[in-house]
């Protein structure tokens, strides 16, 4: 390192907060600071400029019902199509510019352009088909599929016809596929036979196959992407009965067209299921007026997106991220959104900045787990690359500390590059706490003030709002459009996850109503949010949310394994690791082959996201008086911490016990 990056690099360090340059504030869409006093003067109707960023088929009459809270309303009244307005309306002035740029994994010649006139007629082949098949309007479609273009192409084929659709990350098991099946009772399925992990093709069908033998209703048709062609026939795949080839579905529907179906703006847009404190997974229900309208509204003022621009998104569809900020943001905007199908280290480390370079790429929005990775990796990789496209960097999925922040806007931005640091999650539909980049300057490690006309609030247990510097709870004390209206076929549960911890759950005034999101977190003097983390029991592997409860299902199902708990342990790239404490049955060992058919089972139960980075065991877990597990001292045996106070359990002993295990 010269003498120049030495002293860049000693600024950087003590600099605490970081200006927008000039050159991006006089571009940018949001960059009058009234914005702030003009949202929360004219409250909830400042939320049109989110719904006049979409084309209706009817005029919506109120902009918010909140006369049954907390089952809050938005844009009563009004009638859309989502598909129709992420595609159909830009086709005049836009019909020949990418909409998607999909990049695959092994090979160049596997990329793919799709203008917004190609993906249109690519949609209405599909929605002719499903509807072929009997798919019709409020039928739930689940889609178990990697990032390939034929997905987004399903979601808005479903969106076309009414249907919502339910995508379930690929990397799940079988088990959980057949789980969120049952639980959205759907009778559709799309998948596809494979996909490339680092250069191979992996066999998805087997495992669809599997998930469907599982599903304990009548599936009336599965559809299945050929994505591998030739490579994929030594799986050998046949498809049978009730399973349908995608390219033959749409070749036997080519150049049909689909009226797109009016549906109200409370009409489901969308399914998606999350990790809860319990071992069922919340089926967190998006509409189509409110969710559309915050995707829009959050992607044009937050990432800065314009029709012009090449928007990269790294995350994977089969999260909220890439729902809202891959496909439904970008697309309603008419920008271009880059698909990536792989990782970002094959076949090299520079894979993401090559995708950057070859297509200027003009804002990355990212995780925090990726980027400590490109930190371990060192600068080298993107100093191959011309990185000048890019305008504006994001950060989603955890808090991003400062040290890995200065790396990204040095390295990667260039010093000239806003970012945005963003807190939302799947229930929230969209951003909710991060500074707007033409307005407010940025602090490292500082997510920033909520987004104009979010009411969020740091609160003590008692509901009151603490100090500066204290630490309490992240609380959103309004409603906004984007938000989640309640989790699927479980109202009783909606309310009790979410509304009711600081809530007088008899109240009919919506002022008493307050949304809990279960993270904790600390505000400063200007303002600014800091989220500290999970105050529930899920933990965050690299940016996604995983049940506790769920894991310790799967790892007590093993054979010989007797009771389980689960942690989150910090580590260095993914944020937080899995740490699982085992208790064996009498009779069997804690040895090397009942860990390794822990960390199967656990992968089989859930998915490889879900791996053990440990697994303890442990002839007790140390329990309180009254039998319940303190995870908090495990926690702090994971992260090697000081373990305070053990007075309360009944077998204190067993923690120095644990500790020493971990530590050797």
């Amino acid at each position: 390192m010269g003498d120049d990056d030495v002293e860049l690099e000693a600024r950087l360090a003590e600099q605490d907060v970081f200006e927008p340059s000039e050159a991006f504030v006089e571009q940018a869409n949001v960059a009058d600071d009234a914005i702030y006093e003009e949202f929360e003067e004219n409250w909830p109707e400042c939320w049109q400029a989110a719904a006049d960023l979409l084309s209706w088929d009817d005029d919506y009459d109120t902009v918010l019902d909140d006369s049954n809270p907390p089952f809050y309303e938005w844009f009563t009244g009004g009638e859309l199509n989502a598909s129709a307005n992420c595609l159909d309306r830009h086709l005049d002035e836009r019909g020949d510019e990418a909409a998607i740029e999909w990049v695959g994994e092994p090979v160049e010649e596997d990329d793919r352009t799709y203008t917004y006139a190609e993906l249109h007629r690519e949609v209405n082949e599909f929605a002719a088909a499903l509807r072929d098949l009997g798919v019709g309007e409020d039928d739930v479609v689940t889609m178990y599929m990697p990032m390939i273009p034929e997905l987004p192409i399903a979601m808005l084929a479903c969106a076309r016809i009414g249907a919502p659709h339910s995508v379930v990350f690929a990397g799940f098991s079988a088990d959980a596929l057949a789980t969120r099946m049952n639980a959205a009772d759907s009778e559709y399925l799309i998948t596809c036979d494979g996909y490339y992990r680092r250069g191979d093709p992996l066999d998805h069908l087997q495992k669809a196959n599997e998930g469907l033998a599982g599903v304990d209703h009548e599936v009336e048709a599965t559809v299945v992407v050929d994505r591998l062609g030739p490579n994929g026939d030594g799986f050998g795949h046949d498809l049978k009965g009730t399973q349908h080839d995608y390219g033959d579905l749409v070749a036997a529907n080519q150049g049909a067209e689909v009226d797109p179906v009016a549906r109200d703006a409370e009409d489901m847009l969308f399914l998606m299921y999350t990790s809860g404190t319990t071992g069922q997974p919340k089926g967190v229900k998006h509409t189509t007026g409110g969710y559309l309208s915050w995707a829009a509204w959050t992607s044009q003022a937050v990432l800065d997106i314009e029709p012009d621009d090449t928007y990269f998104c790294s995350a994977d569809i089969g999260w909220i991220t890439g729902h809202s900020y891959i496909v439904y943001g970008p697309l309603a905007l008419g920008t271009t959104t880059v698909m990536y199908e792989g990782t970002p280290d094959h076949p090299d480390k520079d894979r993401l900045w090559q995708i950057v370079d070859e297509y200027e790429a003009t804002q990355l929005y990212t995780a925090p787990t990726a980027i400590r990775a490109f930190m371990k990796w060192g600068s080298e990789y993107p100093e191959r690359h011309d990185l000048s496209s890019l305008r504006l960097l994001g950060t989603v999925g955890e808090p991003i500390n400062p040290r890995a922040w200065k790396w990204y806007y040095k390295h990667i931005g260039n010093e000239q590059c806003p970012i945005v640091d963003t807190w939302w999650q799947t229930e929230t539909g969209g951003m909710m706490v991060t500074t707007l980049p033409g307005v407010k300057d940025m602090k490292p490690g500082s997510a920033g003030p909520p987004l104009p006309g979010v009411d969020a609030r740091i609160v003590d247990t008692e509901g009151e709002e603490v100090g500066a510097g204290r630490a309490g709870y992240l609380t959103v004390q309004k409603p906004w459009p984007g938000m989640l209206r309640t989790l699927y076929r479980n109202d009783e549960r909606y309310i009790e996850e979410y509304w009711a911890e600081y809530s007088d759950t008899d109240s009919d005034d919506p002022d008493e109503w307050v949304y809990f999101p279960e993270d904790g977190a600390k505000i400063d003097d200007d303002g600014y949010i800091t989220v500290l983390g999970r105050v529930d029991d899920v933990i965050n592997v690299s940016g996604h949310r995983l049940g506790t409860m769920e894991i310790e299902s799967a790892i007590v199902g093993v054979e010989g394994v007797a009771e389980a708990a689960v942690v989150g342990g910090d580590h260095e790239v993914k944020g937080e690791a899995v740490y699982a404490y085992v208790i064996t049955e009498e009779g069997h060992a804690g040895d090397d082959d009942l860990r390794e058919r822990i960390v199967a089972g656990v992968e089989n139960a859930i998915g490889p996201i879900a791996r053990p980075e440990q697994v303890i065991f442990t002839p007790e877990l140390p329990k309180t008086r009254s039998g319940k597990i303190m995870r908090r001292l495990l926690e702090d045996i994971a992260n090697g911490e000081e373990l305070g106070d053990t007075s309360t359990l009944r077998n204190p002993e067993i923690v120095e016990e644990i500790r020493v295990q971990v530590q050797d």
